[in-house]
């Protein structure tokens, strides 16, 4: 089989965010082929350079989200006609309607109804008109070469003024003023970016069996494409929901702008969801964020992240090697850890037992995490003042803080060696990666109840709620005062992560997920006449009417329709890219 494989801010560059379970995921399935299609996010992560690439990787074809050059491309009066046209009803269906996730648009379903997927509200035919309009300016950048000049042109700013001034346009929308219209026209010009790509023909997207978007919005572009020009399968998985991360950006925005660009990217994701085969969300958290934003329950596979449980093998199996008096928390620095208030349940801890120590191991993200962490030591030091040497020392003081890399720390194994208890402390968490690493290492755990953390753990650690320091001291005071109980704590967790959380079980499920995928989808075969010549009209045109009605129910295949076009598996041209 060969996939497609659609990444964003992540493999096959050496930094980004899903770098590393994509990596493991295309090792994994080496009887399968692999081309990669990447958006950057940077230059530093394009200087960067990638990682090294296993034999199963075909090609790779990048492009950059962070900048775009002028292609030069200049419209006839036809194209540009077509331009107004399609990115004037994407603007209206943007400027009309209320926002597919927002609160208020499900609605009640009478008893014994058909029940529809949550976030379908909306008219179907709203969903086509977005659709319509997406796919027709992916057909106008193919035939004219290029979509970004025409994106970048008064006349975009002008149908989006039009559009928000419309007698049906919400009244957040209509407060519209030139900045903002300027900004929603430099945001969608962005967001389009990947319409404008040479990756949709027979040789590149077209000549895979499945597309697997590896992240929703513009890594999932690309495969909405290669659905709508070659019936190409689509795979989204999310361990981070995206359009739940665009709605936490831009607070700064005026009302308007949040508003269209919130509309935007809802339909993009409902338009998404609606197209994928399956989709696969990396833990019930997200999950529920889908189903809210429009995703069909009978498409969704819970397909938790996968962790290599080897370099933690060692400290999983001798539990007694922790030092009964030491707490540990392992992380990156930000405020979202809310480390001040661990600051605090500590200083609660210490009045109970007072040997206790707490290390605090991992660095700063970004400016805002190094000021976080200057303001937690001198917190610290504020907090015991008879055991520091001075406002920011750390040398007599109960908390340490201290990175992995070290001589004394290693390895994130060794970190969470350290302690007997790992505490987690966060107000805001995805899936907590860094908890399962201290379950594969057998450690007992104090949680706060935020994201996934409670799906993760089950019931092999104490869970409090966040930003309750009483609440965190008692727990961890109770786990330091009971050695047995933290064994079997301990034990169950590393027992549930090896069965749970393990690459192994991520590879298995996505291969399951790929031949279930393509085992569903008709394949798409060129009908030749004796001549060896394409044969015109041989596949109705009625048989790709696209819209809700094609989506209900299997319909029955007519006998005129058996000889089905089936897709040909002509292999790639010669890789792109040097692996």
């Amino acid at each position: 089989m060969r996939i497609g494989l659609l990444t964003e801010d992540g493999y096959p560059y050496v930094s980004g965010g899903a770098g590393l379970w994509c990596d493991r995921l295309v090792r994994g399935l080496d009887r399968h082929e692999f081309d990669v299609y990447a958006f950057s996010r940077s230059e530093a992560q394009e200087d960067a350079g990638w990682v090294p690439l296993p034999p199963q990787v075909g090609r790779v074809r990048t492009a950059p989200l962070w900048t775009a050059e002028d292609d030069g491309v200049v419209y006839g009066r036809r194209a540009r006609r077509r331009f107004t046209e399609h990115y004037g009803e994407l603007a209206a269906v943007l400027c009309t309607a209320a926002d597919p996730a927002a609160p208020g648009t499900v609605r009640a379903a009478a008893p014994g109804a058909h029940r529809e997927p949550a976030g379908t509200a909306r008219p179907a035919s709203e969903a086509d008109r977005f659709a319509t309009a997406l796919n027709g300016l992916a057909e106008l950048a193919r035939d004219e070469g290029g979509l970004v000049a025409a994106l970048r042109s008064e006349t975009a700013v002008r149908a989006l003024e039009r559009a928000c001034r419309a007698p049906r346009a919400l009244s957040t929308a209509r407060e519209a003023r030139v900045p903002d219209l300027l900004a929603v026209a430099a945001h969608l010009e962005q967001a389009l970016r990947p319409l404008s790509l040479d990756w949709y023909e027979e040789d590149g997207l077209g000549a895979v069996d499945l597309c697997h978007a590896t992240a929703g919005g513009a890594a999932a572009l690309p495969g909405l494409l290669a659905h709508h020009f070659f019936g190409i399968p689509l795979l989204v998985t999310e361990y981070g929901v995206r359009l739940r991360t665009h709605y936490l950006t831009r607070p700064d925005s005026s009302p308007a702008v949040r508003s269209l660009l919130a509309a935007f990217h809802g339909r993009l994701a409902a338009e998404t969801y609606r197209r994928a085969a399956f989709i696969t969300p990396g833990n019930a958290h997200a999950r529920r964020w889908q189903e809210r934003c429009g995703a069909d329950r009978a498409k969704l596979r819970t397909v938790h992240p996968g962790m290599d449980a080897a370099p933690f093998g060692e400290v999983g199996e001798s539990p007694e090697s922790a030092d009964p008096h030491t707490l540990v928390w392992v992380g990156r620095v930000e405020p979202a850890k809310d480390l001040v208030s661990l600051l605090h349940a500590f200083a609660e801890i210490r009045k109970e037992e007072p040997r206790t120590r707490l290390r605090i191991v991992g660095g700063p993200s970004g400016a805002e995490g190094a000021d976080y962490l200057g303001h937690c030591k001198a917190l610290a030091a504020q907090l015991f003042p008879d055991e520091a040497e001075g406002p920011h020392s750390v040398g007599d003081n109960p908390v340490s803080f201290e990175e992995i890399g070290g001589p004394d720390l290693p390895t994130a194994a060794d970190a969470y060696a350290a302690g007997a208890v790992v505490v987690l402390s966060s107000v805001v968490e995805g899936f907590p990666a860094g908890l399962v690493e201290a379950m594969l290492c057998g450690r007992a755990t104090v949680s706060t109840d935020v994201g996934a953390v409670v799906e993760a753990i089950g019931g092999t650690g104490l869970v409090v709620p966040p930003r309750n320091p009483r609440a965190l001291a008692e727990a961890c005071v109770s786990l330091l005062r009971d050695p047995a109980r933290r064994e079997r704590l301990g034990a169950a967790a590393r027992a549930r992560a090896l069965e749970l959380f393990t690459v192994e079980q991520n590879v298995a499920a996505f291969h399951s997920l790929y031949l279930e995928t393509v085992a569903r989808t008709p394949v798409r075969r060129l009908l030749l006449n004796d001549d060896g010549d394409p044969l015109p009209f041989a596949t109705p045109a009625e048989a790709h009417v696209p819209g809700h009605w094609t989506d209900r129910a299997p319909r029955a295949v007519p006998a005129w329709a058996t000889d089905a076009p089936v897709r040909a598996t002509t292999p790639a041209p010669a890789t792109e890219a040097a692996r």
